[in-house]
């Protein structure tokens, strides 16, 4: 599987090195209003591991904690493919117009989502609401 790490000795550095990894990546292609909604799942199951690997062991190994786990990955695709068909069918009965329109305004949009992902994540880890 392939993986993708950055490393800082501060949270900030971290983030400045993300945000530049994903400029260049908006640089080489748009994603299409489809590719957001995967990614973005692909970004909460990701933050979901993250949050499952840092619990101390027993924990993590609770079942209720998997169990709880499971249902997040289950929840996150679920709703992608909701999202989906959603997005199938509005191009269908639009002829694709308001897809597009969307398109132009989703790179802001979803980085402003994955930030407060990406915080509410580092608020969990560190215990702080």
């Amino acid at each position: 599987m392939p993986t993708l790490s950055f490393e800082g000795e501060t949270h900030q550095e971290i983030v400045s090195k993300v945000k530049k990894w994903l400029a260049s990546q908006a640089a080489d292609e748009r994603l299409t209003p489809g590719d957001a909604v995967i990614a973005t799942a692909d970004l909460t199951k990701e933050a979901l591991r993250i949050v499952a690997a840092a619990a101390p062991e027993p924990i993590a190994q609770n079942d209720l904690v998997k169990a709880l786990t499971n249902i997040g990955f289950k929840t996150t695709d679920a709703t992608r493919d909701a999202m989906l068909q959603s997005l199938n069918a509005l191009s269908n009965v639009t002829g694709g117009s308001l897809v597009k329109q969307v398109s132009d305004a989703q790179a802001a949009a979803m980085w402003e989502m994955n930030q407060q992902v990406a915080k509410q994540v580092l608020k969990s880890l560190r215990g702080k609401r």
